[in-house]
């Protein structure tokens, strides 16, 4: 009897050994399978770090007021690291506020690998990004005219040894300004819509007969809007631009010319403070177009206007009929307006500039600027655009704002992101509150801006 239990006993032994061995034998293969499947991987242990400016999150979200789901940032994630076994990415977000600051300090620690870098003609002649045609020029399976016009050539910038505009960052978000009018309310007053390209005069006759008591409504009305804060410098430099003008010359700071008191910056800033008499009050505080994009929308026509949320906005409101766009103003050449967005670049310190490279790709392709777009983070900056889905429905209004994008004046307005800007602004507004005409205002600006460029 004990030998039969005993016998038993080792035969139950050897079976649960068996059993333990394949269990252990099957997740050594499995394992084995898995850590030989990502070592094969073309980019095994390889992370690209990815620095975002703006509102994203990881993971998905929900408008507590509308319902609409976001998708977040994971699916591009896993949809890059899908295309690039072995590969991880990791997103560094960051808010607006103060993102200059930020930015350069990420950089001069070595934080991340790409940027996305509006600040790029600052950034790129201190050697800390690196020069992005030696990619393209090896990269077959890359090719630079999916871009809209102009895009390209818009965020090329000096290096600390360059002797002409070199390509530092790819297009990534993009974005224009344009005119934008309700075509309600010029109905209203029998008023003919704005051309596609109109100039300052037909600005001027068409606000002014918009001013005043709308005969349909019987509301007040007011012709035009537009920022006399932040962006004032640009629609002065816009109406300048739409008369043979211009802000200078010259992209080395030691080579710029500022022209902020030529005879064309005058005129424009005479016809803005012409132009505030048909405008709401409040216009240097931001104020006064509290009921823009609105179905009781007391403005005729808004000057500098971005994409933003415009389509969302309108179809929120019903306003699919109302809303227009027109050109802001160009020159001779049919160049006019800021050239704005935000290019993607490659950290000069990062250790995994292959990576990164395909990251570029990867972010200004169909996959990922589509994903921008629908989730409202940003405009695209691919032609290819114009045939997705989502953007054809809205052609009436994105066809101009695609247009829009490849009129700018280039290479971009470097110095917006420096003092000039502000020195050039804060003149502005105090032509716009009285406290000076508009003569002084610009002098007293071109003479504080050369300082500045003398002293930089």
């Amino acid at each position: 009897m004990l030998k039969m239990l005993t016998t038993k006993g080792s035969s139950l032994a050897l079976a649960l050994m068996l059993l333990l061995v394949t269990v252990l034998a099957g997740c050594s293969s499995d394992s084995s399978s898995s850590s030989g499947k990502e070592a094969d991987g073309e980019w095994a242990g390889q992370k690209v770090k990815v620095q975002l400016i703006g509102d994203f999150s990881m993971d998905d979200s929900t408008d507590p007021i509308t319902g609409v789901k976001t998708t977040g940032l994971q699916v591009l994630k896993d949809e890059f690291e899908k295309q690039h076994p072995g590969a991880k990415v990791e997103f560094i977000l960051m808010p607006w506020e103060g993102y200059t600051e930020k930015t350069q300090a990420m950089l001069t620690s070595g934080e991340a690998d790409v940027y996305q870098m509006p600040g790029i003609a600052d950034f790129a002649p201190q050697g800390l990004l690196e020069p992005l045609q030696p990619f393209i020029d090896k990269d077959s399976e890359f090719n630079p005219d999916i871009f809209i016009d102009q895009q390209l050539d818009g965020w090329k910038a000096l290096g600390p040894e360059s002797e002409e505009l070199e390509i530092y960052g790819l297009p990534f978000f993009g974005d224009a300004r344009f005119i934008t009018y309700d075509k309600k309310l010029f109905d209203d007053w029998g008023v003919e819509y704005l051309s596609e390209n109109p100039t300052m005069e037909e600005i001027s006759e068409k606000a002014a007969k918009m001013t005043g008591k709308n005969p349909v409504t019987g509301e007040q009305n007011y012709g035009i809007w537009f920022r006399g804060d932040w962006s004032s410098a640009f629609t002065l430099i816009n109406a300048a631009e739409g008369i043979g003008g211009k802000w200078g010359s010259g992209f080395a700071w030691n080579e710029v010319k500022l022209e902020f008191n030529s005879s064309e910056m005058l005129k424009g800033l005479e016809w803005l403070l012409e132009m505030q008499k048909l405008a709401p009050e409040g216009i240097v505080s931001n104020q006064g177009n509290e009921k823009w994009l609105t179905k009781d929308n007391n403005i005729g026509i808004m000057l500098n206007t971005g994409p933003g949320e415009l389509v969302k906005q309108i179809e929120a409101q019903g306003l699919e009929d109302r809303i227009a766009i027109s050109q802001e103003f160009k020159n001779e050449e049919g160049k006019g307006g800021m050239f704005a967005g935000s290019p993607i670049t490659i950290a000069k310190s990062s250790e995994n500039k292959e990576l990164a490279w395909e990251w570029l790709k990867f972010a200004t392709s169909d996959f990922a600027q589509e994903y921008f777009y629908d989730t409202g983070a940003a405009f695209p900056s691919v032609k290819s655009a114009l045939e997705w889905e989502s953007v054809k429905k809205h052609e009436d209004i994105l066809g101009p704002v695609f247009k829009a994008m490849s009129t700018p004046y280039t290479p971009r307005y470097h110095w917006a992101a420096a003092q000039p800007r502000f020195i050039l602004t804060s003149e502005i507004e105090a032509a716009l509150t009285g406290k000076r005409s508009a003569k002084d205002a610009l002098e007293k600006a071109q003479k504080e801006s050369t300082e500045w460029l003398e002293t930089r």
